[in-house]
């Protein structure tokens, strides 16, 4: 399928002339089964979405990975829209990093599209001894070729927010992007700038905290992060760290599209807040929270109670191996906490909307970003979530909703879980949801044994606003060895959260 234009380098010019870039046909999404009762390996499935095909909802293609509980997560290209200039560049690899085995699959895309195929697997060893990081995150493409891969500890499973750069032809590990010594305490998603010479990255946890489950403990022990921190792009230092008032999480983090942009915003998960970072007058950077979603008081809800501040700074206390006795953590009452939780964020490319995803209220919300200072709700729409009615958890005080949401029911499936990773389509017109987070995650705050769920949203891109598409569904509790959790999701041709502009 012919996604880019081809008269130059991969994708577009410009991300105004990537939404006049042609209708999506086909999706790919990572399907995890670590921590499922399926013991099989993760997969990479490809499902159609031309509503003018007869598989149009379908898993058409599954790639399984040749190792277990690899944890497959977020994905990249080998190639993107920070390479349109050169000719030579071809957009044929989606990049796989492990968010637990610290692998990453090089997958052929571009022989068939609709049938990837394994190209490379890159083996943790190597990554280990050439950049003595692990556990991988967020993949990016750059503009010299090379492809930059961010991690969230060392080896041993500590906190360590270093970068892997690659081979972007032979995708050879070439070592860390950051100078030896450079990286930063924690790490987590990022994003680069160059014509401001800044890169900005955000902060999750240390492995050991995380990979085994929630435990409320750590966040008031201050191992949650809550900084963001600005690198110098040409130099690959670390120059600022950002302190985020009320931001503990910051995960998701995007600039406006526009390259010459020097403002962006940051999804902060259990500070349930969206904060702006902007240039300030001084050439430094600073950040203000822009949006606060509400908590809500709520009955059957069994956890320790929630904290909302951490007794650390930005929580870069070293958190040391532990023996396999001491990792695993007694699962959670599935009522969730009252908070929002936001867990993904979306810029559309033409700078208007920001979208963000609440996955424990259950909601998902368009805000008009025309003022980045001021953001204005313009859509909301409840896709489950923990507080539905006739659930555990009843709501006693809500700051901003009258009664708690019906549960959703679409092609007469009751869809478990609350909206998480979201894709937005070139033209802003399509919003594409699932609803698993990270499968330790998922089991203790929704036992999602029916596996998660592909939805469609319409976007009105004039006036704002959202509504469900009633005969989209992609059911992955339906698949061949068993429920699935699907995350997030690519186009072939690229998206608002894959490419970057000079």
């Amino acid at each position: 399928m012919e996604t880019e234009a081809r008269e130059c380098g991969p994708g577009y010019p410009t991300p105004l002339e990537a939404m006049k870039g042609p209708r999506e046909e086909i999706v790919y999404l990572p399907c995890i089964y670590r921590n499922t009762s399926t013991e099989a390996p993760d997969y990479l499935a490809t499902v159609d979405v031309d509503p003018k095909s007869p598989q149009y909802c379908q898993v058409i293609h599954r790639l399984p990975m040749p190792n277990m509980k690899d944890e497959l997560h977020h994905s990249g290209w080998n190639t993107c829209s920070s390479c349109f200039g050169d000719s030579t560049k071809s957009r044929t690899k989606l990049m796989l990093p492990c968010l637990i085995s610290s692998r990453i699959y090089v997958v052929d895309v571009g022989t068939e599209p609709r049938a990837p195929k394994l190209h490379k697997v890159i083996e943790p060893q190597d990554i280990h001894a050439k950049c003595d990081l692990g556990y991988l995150h967020t993949s990016h493409c750059l503009a010299s070729g090379e492809v930059m891969i961010s991690a969230l500890g060392d080896p041993k499973g500590n906190g360590k927010g270093g970068f892997v750069l690659l081979d972007g032809e032979t995708f050879e590990v070439k070592g860390t992007w950051e100078r030896p010594g450079g990286a930063a305490p924690l790490g987590y998603d990022f994003w680069y700038q160059p014509r401001h010479n800044v890169m900005i990255s955000t902060e999750w946890a240390a492995p050991n905290v995380l990979r085994d489950g929630f435990n409320p403990a750590d966040v008031q022990a201050g191992l949650y992060g809550s900084c963001l921190h600005v690198w110098d792009w040409q130099r690959h230092e670390m120059v600022q760290t950002l302190h985020l008032q009320d931001g503990l999480i910051p995960l998701e983090i995007r600039f406006l599209h526009n390259p010459a942009a020097s403002q962006g915003f940051v999804g902060c998960a259990l500070g349930s807040n969206i904060q702006r970072f902007y240039k300030n007058e001084g050439g430094t950077w600073s950040v203000e929270k822009v949006i606060q979603v509400p908590p809500k008081k709520v009955k059957g809800w069994m956890l320790p109670e929630m904290p909302s501040e951490c007794s650390g700074q930005c929580g870069h206390q070293k958190v040391e191996s532990q023996p396999e006795e001491q990792k695993s953590l007694k699962p959670l009452n599935p009522s969730p906490p009252p908070l929002g939780l936001i867990t993904d964020i979306l810029l559309s490319l033409d700078d208007r909307f920001l979208y963000f995803s609440n996955w424990l209220h259950g909601d998902l919300r368009q805000y008009d970003i025309s003022d980045p200072k001021r953001p204005r709700l313009t859509g909301q729409l409840f896709l489950g979530g923990s507080i539905v009615k006739g659930g555990p958890v009843q709501v006693l005080e809500d700051q901003e909703l009258k009664s708690q949401p019906e549960p959703l029911v679409v092609k007469g499936k009751r869809v478990a879980g609350g909206p998480q990773m979201i894709q937005l389509s070139l033209d802003g017109k399509r919003l594409y949801v699932t609803t698993s987070l990270y499968s330790a995650w998922d089991k203790q705050f929704y036992p999602i044994s029916s596996g998660s769920v592909m939805l469609q949203i319409d976007v009105d891109t004039e006036k704002g606003g959202l509504k469900l598409n009633p005969n989209f569904l992609v059911d992955f509790g339906k698949e061949p060895l068993g429920p699935a959790l699907a995350h997030e999701l690519r186009y072939p041709g690229g998206d608002c959260s894959s490419d970057i502009w000079l």
